[in-house]
């Protein structure tokens, strides 16, 4: 588990810290925990792991987990919706940075003026 903040309260607002037990998490996502389980099979989130070993999830982890229940319940097979999520999040990323990049001024060069 990460190091706790020397305020406490700090974490509430943080998105990666591991706040949620996988028996919390599930039943906030109406779903199991093998579902949770699952999705750690294929990569789709990494939870971290209390002192004692329980998985706990993020914000961050949960809204994903979130995605690719929505995307299962559509009848999406379970592989096909991790890959989703994955390249979804991927986009946004990169999405992100390129908002960031316009806003600096730093326009990337196209090949033909490199």
């Amino acid at each position: 588990m990460p190091p706790r903040s020397a305020r406490p309260a700090d974490n509430l607002d943080d998105d990666d810290y591991p706040a949620y037990t996988m028996g919390r998490a599930a039943e906030m996502l109406g779903t199991t925990p093998a579902f949770l389980r699952t999705l750690g099979e294929h990569r789709l989130i990494t939870p971290l792991r209390s002192e004692g070993g329980h998985r706990r999830y993020s914000r961050y982890q949960l809204r994903i987990a979130a995605r690719a229940r929505e995307l299962v319940d559509q009848g999406t097979p379970i592989e096909a919706a991790c890959r989703i999520v994955i390249l979804e999040d991927q986009l946004e990323e990169a999405q992100r940075i390129n908002e960031q990049l316009r806003a600096q001024g730093g326009q990337p060069q196209s090949k033909s003026s490199a």
